[in-house]
């Protein structure tokens, strides 16, 4: 009779063992869908440009799932949208120390140092994401190779790099706003000019262009072709970008 009542006991305890388990997974799969509904709402203010609120949504979920490289790779990019560049660094390697094949995280690690002005921690980073193959973008680290070497003053470089991201990606907004800072920076105004001027019959709509030739309208002493560049610049940037202010300010400056 003991002996049955000993077994009878076992039985039940490993029934609310499993039962207790069962509920906890259960649990922890839904506070995991709602840490990523989450994620999305922040995710979503990210592409809108709300940086602070896409910060407090992806804290709420990282208070959820502190462990999801996902999330922390979102939290990167809402710092550096904040311009916390210190932060992002700190979140993108967490990213990686939770899923270190993320080789997305590690693009934008490297962008986030070299916005930290740490260019050469910036070119080593870069060269380890072209280091995976199937990496399906590789302009974006080749072009940011070629910025950190353009902040380096290091144009051959530069140059180098810029167009093997073009080579890529033809059109590649990123690659050819490098080759026309580098030229204005390197003194060669007539080549950014007629370099611009091309790609902007090419891609009429692409603000930064507009700003580029009016930067180097400027540096060739030709004030009344940067104020309408600069105008251009302003109605095709978003409003409150920088790049809006920054046509702004040119305009007040200028005219």
């Amino acid at each position: 009779m003991k002996t049955k009542l000993l077994i009878l006991i076992y039985i039940c305890v490993c029934i609310s063992t499993v039962l207790a388990s069962c509920t906890s997974t259960v649990q922890t799969q839904k506070q995991n869908k709602i840490a990523q509904a989450i994620k999305k709402e922040g995710d979503v203010f990210q592409v809108q440009g709300n940086y602070t609120a896409a910060l407090n949504k992806l804290l709420e979920a990282e208070k959820m799932e502190p462990d999801d490289p996902y999330i922390q790779h979102s939290l990167g990019l809402a710092y550096m949208g904040k311009e916390r560049d210190d932060m992002a660094i700190k979140a993108f390697h967490k990213a990686l120390s939770l899923k270190p094949d993320y080789t997305e995280a590690l693009n934008n690690l490297g962008a986030a140092y070299l916005r930290d002005n740490k260019p050469d921690i910036a070119i080593k980073t870069f060269n380890k994401v072209l280091e995976d193959i199937t990496y399906p973008t590789p302009h974006y680290p080749l072009a940011n190779i070629g910025w950190a070497y353009l902040a380096q003053n290091n144009y051959p470089a530069a140059q180098k790099y810029f167009f093997k991201a073009l080579r890529e990606v033809p059109g590649f907004i990123q690659a050819i706003h490098g080759l026309a800072q580098l030229y204005i920076r390197s003194g060669q105004t007539d080549r950014a000019m007629e370099y611009l001027t091309k790609n902007i019959k090419k891609y009429p709509g692409i603000a930064i262009f507009h700003a580029d030739i009016a930067q180097a309208y400027e540096a060739g002493d030709r004030t009344r072709q940067a104020i309408k560049a600069w105008q251009v610049t302003k109605q095709l940037a978003p409003e409150h970008s920088n790049l809006y202010h920054k046509a702004e300010q040119r305009l007040f400056e200028l005219q």
